[in-house]
């Protein structure tokens, strides 16, 4: 079993800057994928990166490549987003989600096992 907590959210005025962090207790961190997803209200759950398990491959949502960066530091058992220039449309519930990486980096929700309970990200305009 492996639990996940984000932290990290919080209100930002658009332009400014967030790091989002996921942490796991769980062991063999290194041997999961995390992605990162994110609910807006009223919408439903959708992609917005993902980091295999050694850090060295990713992938993002085309509407934030620009924008946010996902790394993971495995000593300290720990994933980031970092996202720079938000904008109102970026407000969500953000969520990161793992898998044993089985089956490749998985861009959607159904591809993760594990999942936080998520952090609350408001960019006012």
């Amino acid at each position: 079993q492996v639990e996940l907590v984000e932290s990290g959210g919080g209100l930002v005025q658009a332009g400014g800057s967030l790091r989002l962090s996921c942490t796991t207790s769980g062991r063999s961190f290194s041997s999961y994928v995390v992605g990162w997803f994110r609910q807006p209200p009223g919408w439903e759950r959708e992609f917005v990166g993902v980091i295999s398990g050694g850090g060295g491959t990713t992938s993002r949502a085309d509407h934030v490549r620009d924008r946010f960066t996902i790394s993971r530091d495995n000593t300290k058992n720990t994933a980031y987003l970092q996202m720079d220039n938000l904008k109102p449309e970026d407000t969500a519930v953000y969520f990161c989600a793992a898998h044993d990486s089985s089956h490749g980096l998985g861009h959607y929700a159904k591809d993760f096992v594990y999942w936080g309970q998520g952090t609350q990200v408001t960019v006012s305009s």
